[in-house]
């Protein structure tokens, strides 16, 4: 499942869309290909149906006859399934609710990546075998990174900062924002 519904709001156009590479491939691109290369079957894109052309014109062409390509729409207003009153958002929900919106067209165990984060083949490969071989619908896992590394050198990051038992089972996951290496050291 690939979350590429974002506004782009700080950016100031659809990232997502936008090519990074050599002969213009999106970050997507990357992942998608990367992902095909650790044995996924299928790519499950969140978008938004607004620019839902621009996107399969981009990105769904060049996987169809190598990947099955299923869309899902994610908007400010989807329902959340077991919500009654009606809550008003300027943005789009997080990765929970992409993950309701498309539960009708996931059917197997999945991975989640964000569309504009670049994860590796490593971590794609790491993730298939787990789902292969040992997910459950009580046993999960997600690849983690070591937050130094994700930093940028181009100012702020926020990042999902994990904390885990003595037996590497997740305890938490706080949002942390503005995170940087000043002199060295890293401070939120």
């Amino acid at each position: 499942m690939v979350l590429a519904a974002g506004m782009g709001s700080r950016y100031g156009s659809l990232k997502q869309l936008d090519g990074v590479g050599p002969s213009q491939e999106t970050i997507m691109d990357y992942s998608v290909y990367d992902a095909l290369r650790a044995g996924f079957g299928k790519v499950v894109f969140i978008i938004r149906e607004s620019f839902s052309k621009d996107f399969q014109e981009k990105i769904t062409n060049k996987f169809a006859d190598k990947i099955e390509v299923v869309f899902a729409f994610q908007e400010v207003d989807t329902p959340v399934p077991g919500m009654t009153e009606k809550i008003h958002r300027e943005k789009p929900w997080g990765t929970a609710h992409a993950v309701l919106v498309a539960a009708d067209v996931i059917n197997e165990p999945f991975a989640v990546v964000n569309a504009d984060d670049y994860y590796g083949v490593t971590s794609m490969q790491m993730i298939g075998d787990f789902l292969r071989d040992m997910a459950a619908p009580d046993h999960s896992a997600m690849v983690g990174f070591e937050l130094a590394k994700t930093l940028s050198d181009n100012g702020s990051v926020s990042r999902g900062v994990c904390a885990m038992d003595e037996k590497n089972f997740l305890e938490t996951v706080v949002e942390r924002h503005k995170i940087e290496r000043i002199d060295g050291q890293v401070y939120y």
